[in-house]
């Protein structure tokens, strides 16, 4: 079974406070989940279109597993916290097998 990889990209934020109390709640939610934090923070460097954003990649097991994360009572009450105070693109792919 092919791994599973959700990627968020943060087009801004306008409350730090909120994104940090997200934080709290997301870290353990996704870890609690099976999720494995690969790479988090802003881009070393871009290329072509791409956008210096902040980007979060976590691996997970299997899409269904990424799935079951997100819509997890946990992580839902960190978007809770998090509110409107970021736009955020939020994708989850299937790795390559």
């Amino acid at each position: 079974m092919a791994k599973a990889y959700l990627i968020l990209c943060y087009h801004s934020v306008s409350n730090e406070e909120a994104l940090q109390e997200y934080a709290k709640l997301a870290l353990p939610a996704i870890q609690g989940a099976g999720g494995r934090y690969l790479a988090r923070g802003m881009p070393a460097k871009t290329y072509e279109a791409g956008l210096n954003q902040r980007t979060v990649i976590i691996e997970f097991d299997s899409v269904a597993q990424g799935i079951a994360a997100h819509d997890s009572p946990a992580y839902q009450a960190a978007l809770r916290a998090l509110g409107n105070t970021a736009k955020r693109d939020v994708r989850i792919i299937e790795g390559v097998a």
